[in-house]
């Protein structure tokens, strides 16, 4: 009888590892993808479309995973873990099936990538808190490192599978994650359970929005600073794009005022008093600029 901790482990293990290839798998086969939908994404009125397919992902599951991981300690994180599986695999199966072509096949794309985004949130929000719960201190080391590779590993695999499916046909980057999330979704609602200690407490909605708006603003103002602008190549000096980035930083800086003042904060400041959690967080930070 295999022990749950081991099951935990593998279970999370393939979301990361699904997750994270979907993160990497279009850069290479962006040129199929569009040859596929009939758009020359360096025109400039699809270079949006080309700039929202490769970082929309990204963008999403940045500005809702602390957002979700809150919401999976009040709801419960196996449950929210086993819904973020189905999503993925929802929104994997719409990416491959796709319809039409042109600028509405783009953004249909770019939505289903969005529904993929969601779910790989609620994965990556869990999997190392799932694995906290199943495994006992003295192997929580070893049972993040194998989690924290499968994501690595999977950034490499992404690009180089996205590379050789989209040689054959450019719907199959899509397709490769359907049967994994499949396994996954049923293998997670079967075996995992929920460990975690449920918080009946309220959600901090002033610090969510404030949070996810300013996040988003700033990163489409980075996005969209891309794009050119008049006579620059680059739109750096677009009035919105601007208005966007200092929007941004000015909600964050109102999300962490607001976090100082709310009796039950989305995201407790003080662990940055703890120099393990900071450092980490930083190295974290510089490990993914380089990647």
């Amino acid at each position: 009888m295999v022990q749950y901790k081991w099951v935990a482990l593998s279970n999370t293990t393939i979301g990361v590892l699904m997750a994270s290839v979907n993160g990497t798998i279009i850069l290479i086969s962006l040129p199929a993808i569009f040859r596929g939908i009939s758009i020359n994404p360096f025109s400039p009125t699809s270079f949006q479309f080309l700039l929202w397919i490769l970082m929309g992902y990204s963008i999403v599951t940045a500005v809702l995973l602390v957002t979700f991981g809150r919401l999976s300690d009040i709801y419960g994180r196996t449950r929210l873990f086993n819904l973020g599986f189905l999503i993925f695999t929802i929104g994997s199966v719409l990416l491959f099936l796709t319809p039409g072509k042109g600028d509405t096949a783009a953004l249909l794309l770019i939505l289903f990538r969005i529904v993929q985004a969601i779910g790989g949130s609620f994965l990556f929000a869990n999997s190392a808190a799932i694995i906290t719960d199943s495994f006992p201190p003295s192997e929580r080391g070893r049972a993040m490192g194998i989690n924290q590779i499968a994501s690595l590993a999977g950034s490499l695999v992404g690009l180089i599978l996205g590379g050789i499916l989209a040689s054959y046909y450019w719907r199959y980057v899509f397709l490769v994650s359907v049967p994994f999330g499949v396994f996954g979704t049923a293998w997670s609602y079967w075996k995992l359970k929920e460990n975690s200690v449920r918080r009946y407490e309220k959600i901090d909605v002033p610090g969510n929005v404030s949070f996810a708006t300013g996040l988003t603003l700033i990163l489409i103002g980075i996005t969209y600073g891309l794009l050119p602008y008049g006579n620059s190549t680059m739109g750096w000096s677009n009035p919105w794009v601007i208005i966007s980035i200092v929007t941004g930083f000015a909600l964050l800086a109102l999300f962490i005022w607001v976090e100082t003042k709310v009796e039950q904060p989305m995201f407790k400041l003080h662990l940055f008093r703890n120099r393990a959690f900071t450092t980490g967080t930083l190295a974290g930070l510089i490990q993914s600029m380089g990647m």
